[in-house]
């Protein structure tokens, strides 16, 4: 289930936290990070995480990965 949930998130090739995080840092509204992070309670820094992920490319298999 939590596959599915990251894949239909991806479908912008981007999940919601991850651009939620690249919003706020570049000045746009904090509200949607501060919200999703909220929601995800238990991870410290959701959105931050996620937004390194995409960066480094950890969701993706390792052979795609630079």
């Amino acid at each position: 289930m939590k596959q599915f949930l990251i894949a239909a998130d991806q479908l912008a090739d981007e999940t919601l936290s991850a651009r939620a995080h690249r919003i706020a840092e570049e000045g746009g509204p904090a509200w949607p990070q501060r919200l999703i992070n909220a929601l995800f309670f238990w991870e410290r820094q959701h959105c931050l995480r996620a937004y390194r992920s995409e960066v480094e490319r950890r969701q993706l298999p390792s052979r795609y990965r630079l």
